[in-house]
This record gives structure tokens, C-alpha cells and sequence, in this order.
């Protein structure tokens, strides 16, 4: 048996919950999307997958000021977060965590490392979003 079938088979044990997952922050480790659950007045959770830069236990995502999931987080700081593909379909546990708006420098910060992480396909998609007159807030996540 592969090394790879092995992992596959362990990595659907952690999902299905029947083996512990070592370390909830580690599983993000190499993942290019997160899974954001975000919680409505009702308590109706809403799935997002998003771009993510993480430092330690505080992970920086960025959205539309607009955007339902800042709403959301305004009313709500409670989230859910897991990795994920970029369709949203899960590749690890869910962490339960809190959510918050950053200020400018904290912002600034987050959208450093979201460069760092996704190069060029950040810095053009801030070029195109830019030239469309939008703006971007910062949210920090934390696992702690």
C-alpha cells in the first residue's frame, strides 16, 4: 500500500470523526483554502470558502466591506473554520473560533501575508478590484 492510499484512508477517518485530529491549527499547514462558517442572527451557519494567510493561531482572510460574511461577523464574531478545495468541500475538522474586522494596520499586515502566500494571482486580482473602485476588509481569525 502506498503512502499516498494510506493518508487518503487516514484523512477520511479524521473527517468522519473516528480518529483524532492531532493538532487542529496543523491541518491547515499546507491548504489553500479555508472553509468559513459564519452565523446569521438565526443561527443558520453559512459556508464560504476563502483565501487565507495564517501567523501562529490568527489566520487573515480578506472580503468586500459589504460582503454578508462581515455582517455576519459584526453580529456574530463566532465562526467555524476547516480547510478545504476551492468548491468547499472539507479536507479536515472543523476548529471553532472567533472572528473580527482588523484596523488599517492590522489590514495591512493580513493583506502582506495573503501577497506573500498567493503571489501574483492576489496582486492581480487587487489590480482588477482596484480599477473597479471596490475596497477589501481584513478578518482576523483566532484559534486561540
Amino acid at each position: 500500500m502506498s503512502t499516498v492510499t494510506i493518508q487518503r484512508r487516514c484523512d477520511k477517518l479524521i473527517l468522519r470523526g473516528a480518529l483524532p485530529m492531532p493538532d487542529a491549527i496543523a491541518q491547515f499547514a499546507n491548504a489553500k483554502y479555508l472553509n468559513l462558517e459564519t452565523f446569521r442572527k438565526t443561527g443558520v451557519g453559512v459556508r464560504t470558502p476563502v483565501w487565507f494567510a495564517q501567523e501562529g493561531s490568527l489566520f487573515y482572510v480578506y472580503t468586500l466591506p459589504d460582503a454578508g460574511k462581515t455582517k455576519r461577523i459584526c453580529n456574530n464574531p463566532k465562526v467555524r473554520v476547516a480547510p478545504c478545495d476551492m468548491r468547499g468541500n472539507l479536507r479536515g475538522a472543523w476548529v471553532d473560533a472567533r472572528a473580527r474586522i482588523c484596523d488599517s494596520a492590522e489590514a495591512a499586515h493580513g493583506q502582506q501575508l495573503l501577497r506573500l502566500k498567493y503571489g501574483w494571482m492576489k496582486i492581480v486580482g487587487d489590480f482588477f478590484s482596484r480599477l473597479r473602485g471596490r475596497t477589501q476588509t481584513v478578518i482576523a481569525i483566532d484559534m486561540a
